[in-house]
């Protein structure tokens, strides 16, 4: 059997086997590291794509080593309902600050989160890891692995993506090229219809002790760079 088959089995078997408000939904996302590019689906036609950042540390999903996991997550929470384009998240919540793109010297998640847990045990610490689909400043980037584990993407594209993207949808990353599926039909836009309650957000620096750590912060000079503290909370989860 071919590897192509064995992935459509799979997919089929995700489809049957995770629960949405409206029913079983087919795969919504496919990210290509090959072609660094995001591809947004909808009843097997395409909706959208857009130009995306994958690790610049390359693919693998162990603690401390900011890369990009491959295969099968899903959409566990939504945060950024409301933020305006460009606004700063620090450890999932809104700081009041908003930048434009390409901000001298700054390097933070910006507009809006997705964050992805893993579906299988190749990409198991995602949740953990915070890995997340978010907006950047650095979208001069965008295009090439630029990132720390996450898939980054352009303000104004994520905030498109994620009015169109229910929680539960299912993401898949690959190495390889984004697969070769119909056209939606012309102006077709699909609209999240979620039951389930997205993070709105909040200018508030309080984290509960229970959540995951990102595992990497701004220095003082706006920079990016590892956590410290990443390895010690994330791995008690």
């Amino acid at each position: 059997m071919t590897g192509r088959a064995l992935r459509l089995i799979f997919l089929i078997g995700l489809s049957a086997t995770i629960a949405y408000a409206d029913g079983p939904a087919p795969s919504r996302i496919v990210i290509s590291i090959k072609e660094q590019k995001l591809m947004l689906m909808e009843n097997g036609q395409k909706i959208a794509v857009w130009p995306v950042s994958t690790s610049k540390f390359g693919i693998g999903d162990g603690w401390g080593t900011m890369a990009t996991p491959l295969g099968f997550m899903q959409v566990v929470q939504k945060i950024g309902d409301n933020a305006p384009i460009g606004g700063v998240f620090h450890n999932r919540r809104f700081t009041g600050e908003v930048l434009p793109p390409n901000a001298p010297g700054r390097d933070p998640i910006t507009t809006r989160i997705l964050w992805l847990r893993g579906l299988q045990p190749e990409n198991q610490h995602a949740f953990s890891r915070c890995i997340y689909i978010h907006g950047t400043t650095e979208e001069k980037f965008i295009g090439r692995p630029a990132s720390y584990g996450c898939i980054r993407m352009k303000a104004s594209d994520v905030a498109q993506l994620y009015s169109q993207v229910p929680l539960g949808a299912v993401v898949e990353v690959t190495p390889d090229r984004l697969p070769k599926v119909p056209n939606a039909p012309k102006g077709t836009v699909f609209m999240a219809n979620e039951v389930a309650q997205t993070q709105t957000p909040s200018v508030s620096s309080a984290r509960p002790q229970d959540e995951p750590v990102e595992p990497w912060q701004e220095n003082a000079a706006g920079a990016r760079h590892p956590n410290q503290h990443d390895s010690s909370v994330a791995k008690q989860l």
